[in-house]
């Protein structure tokens, strides 16, 4: 059976990739982004199965009508994928109130109400799958993206929470999780902060760390891989995508619960009598 999919971000990157991937198979998709003169050629090739909404994830108001739109548009909603969202490139202390404050609002407040606006619909459909596009970068952390990584690691928290909230709801909640991609996520979709020298050598060395040969995937090896997802009865909570999240990933948490252990009594202490 066909699915209706509400993408954010579908103008391009992951969000391209994925709502193309839909379409061919015959599911309709609400491609929604800020530019969408970028999905003309899907709307002439893929005709009704495709909605292009115009929309800006900062604004509350305008993500509760476009999924209100969706809704009377396709008469249901059974998948919505929280892709929209950017790099900030800077170190901690380089980065203004206003970069900060716009990181978390789309990477963060963004996916928070595309996810209050769906909900009423799924539960009351009482079936539903809400992706939350996240970051291997929301579990562990690089240097010079401290506010995404912020960012990414309060998308999993509030997701991990939602999924406990919403499963006896027939609602499906996951996690992606992706390593590094050759998408323009790096490029001209990044934001910079203004730099200050003494950071030179971090940034020097970040630059090393993400020029190893194939550190980078493919993003169109990844639509198969969200068709699976979508189609599962069962998803997971979290899927890692790409060959150097998961040993990225093992290494951080085995090192961390080491932590843990080493200061165990220290830590059964606090608890007092």
């Amino acid at each position: 059976m066909s699915k209706v999919i509400l993408i954010t971000g579908a103008t391009k990157g992951f969000g391209r990739i994925w709502a193309e991937a839909f379409l061919k198979r015959g599911d309709s998709v609400i491609a929604a982004g800020r530019n969408i003169t970028a999905l003309e050629d899907l709307k002439n090739k893929y005709g009704d199965l495709v909605l292009p909404i115009q929309l800006d994830v900062n604004d509350r108001k305008a993500s509760f009508e476009a999924v209100n739109k969706a809704k009377e548009h396709f008469g249901r909603i059974d998948v919505l994928i929280n892709n929209a969202g950017y790099g900030l490139f800077g170190a901690v202390e380089e980065t203004s109130e206003e970069e900060a404050r716009n990181q978390m609002e789309t990477n963060f407040f963004g996916v928070l109400w595309l996810t209050q606006a769906v909900l009423p619909i799924m539960r009351e459909q009482k079936s539903g799958h809400i992706i939350q596009v996240s970051s291997f970068l929301g579990l562990i952390t690089l240097p010079v993206l401290g506010l995404y990584n912020a960012s990414k690691f309060a998308v999993e928290g509030l997701t991990e929470t939602l999924a406990s909230e919403v499963k006896g709801f027939g609602i499906n909640v996951s996690l992606v999780e992706p390593n590094g991609y050759t998408t323009d996520w790096s490029g001209e979709s990044a934001f910079q902060t203004q730099s200050l020298s003494v950071y030179d050598p971090v940034k020097a060395g970040f630059k090393a760390a993400v020029s190893a040969p194939g550190i980078f995937g493919n993003p169109e090896a990844t639509a198969n891989v969200i068709l699976k997802l979508v189609d599962n009865d069962n998803p997971p909570l979290r899927l890692l995508l790409g060959s150097f999240a998961y040993p990225a990933v093992k290494k951080v948490y085995e090192e961390r619960l080491e932590g843990f252990e080493e200061w165990k009594l220290v830590s059964e202490e606090a608890h007092g009598a």
